[in-house]
C-alpha cells in the first residue's frame, strides 16, 4: 500500500487514515479547519477542488452520505489520494479524478453540485514570487495552474442554484475574494477568521457563499484560535483533531 518515503497519518476525530509524504504536499490544519467549517449536505454531490492528497474530502466523508468527487492536477497526489480512499474503504462514496481544473467540464456537468469545497493555492504567481524549489509544493502553494478567479468561476458553474461554496484562504486577500465571489454570482454568507493564538493577527480565512443567494444575511463567526496561550492546541482544535 505504501511507497518509498510515505507514511500513514490519522485524523482521530473522524477515524480517517491518510497516506502522506514529506516529498509532496501533506495536509495541514487548513484542511481540518475547512472540513469542520463546511456545512455538509446529508446526500447529493460534493466536489473537492485542488484536492491534493484528498484530505478535505476524506474528512467530509464521515459527515455525509453524499457522493464526493475530488479533482487534483498533480498525478502523484491524485494517486496517493486514491489509495487513501481505498485504505478507508470509501470507494463507493468517493472518487479521485486526476484532472486540470480547466478541463473540469469534460468530466462534470454544470449545475450539478450541492457543495464545492476548496483549499486552493494561496499565493499569487508574480515575477517576484519566491517559490518552493520542490515543484509539488510550488504548485500547491502558488497560483501556477489555477488562480483564485479560476477556482471560483469553476465552482460557480459546478454549483446548483443555492448550492454552497466553501473555501479556506488567507486574510490578506479578503477583499479580492469577496469581489471574485460576487462577480461569479456567489453571495458571501459566513466568514470566520482563524488566529494562531490570542493576541496575534489572523492568518487564515474561512468563507462560505451561496450561488445566487441574497446579498443580505452575511455572518461573521466568533474567532477561532489554533493554539492557546501555553502553546498547546486550543480546545476547538483538539476537538477537530482528536474528537476530545
Amino acid at each position: 500500500m505504501l511507497k518509498k518515503g510515505e507514511r500513514i497519518d490519522q485524523l482521530y476525530a473522524e477515524d480517517i487514515q491518510i497516506i502522506q509524504s514529506a516529498e509532496v504536499f501533506s495536509f495541514s490544519i487548513d484542511a481540518v479547519l475547512l472540513a469542520n467549517f463546511a456545512r455538509v449536505p446529508k446526500r447529493g454531490k460534493i466536489i473537492d477542488l485542488c484536492a491534493g492528497n484528498g484530505a478535505v474530502g476524506l474528512f467530509l466523508s464521515r459527515k455525509t452520505n453524499a457522493q464526493i468527487d475530488q479533482i487534483e492536477l498533480q498525478p502523484r497526489l491524485a494517486e496517493m489520494g486514491q489509495r487513501s480512499i481505498e485504505l478507508n474503504h470509501l470507494e463507493n462514496q468517493m472518487t479521485m479524478h486526476e484532472l486540470d481544473l480547466k478541463n473540469t467540464f469534460d468530466v462534470f456537468r454544470g449545475d450539478s453540485a450541492d457543495l464545492v469545497v476548496c483549499n486552493p493555492p494561496y499565493f499569487k504567481e508574480l515575477p517576484t514570487s519566491i517559490k518552493n524549489p520542490n515543484p509539488h509544493l510550488a504548485i500547491a502553494r502558488h497560483e501556477i495552474h489555477a488562480t483564485l478567479a479560476d477556482v471560483v468561476n469553476v465552482s460557480a458553474r459546478l454549483l446548483k442554484m443555492n448550492g454552497r461554496f466553501t473555501m479556506v484562504h488567507r486574510p490578506d486577500r479578503f477583499l479580492e475574494i469577496i469581489d471574485v465571489l460576487r462577480a461569479n454570482r456567489i453571495a458571501p454568507k459566513r466568514i470566520q477568521f482563524v488566529y494562531p493564538k490570542p493576541g496575534k493577527e489572523a492568518n487564515t480565512l474561512l468563507i462560505e457563499g451561496i450561488k445566487d443567494g441574497k446579498n443580505e444575511g452575511l455572518r461573521f463567526l466568533p474567532p477561532l484560535y489554533t493554539y492557546d496561550q501555553t502553546g498547546n492546541y486550543s480546545e476547538d482544535l483538539r476537538g477537530m483533531l482528536y474528537g476530545e
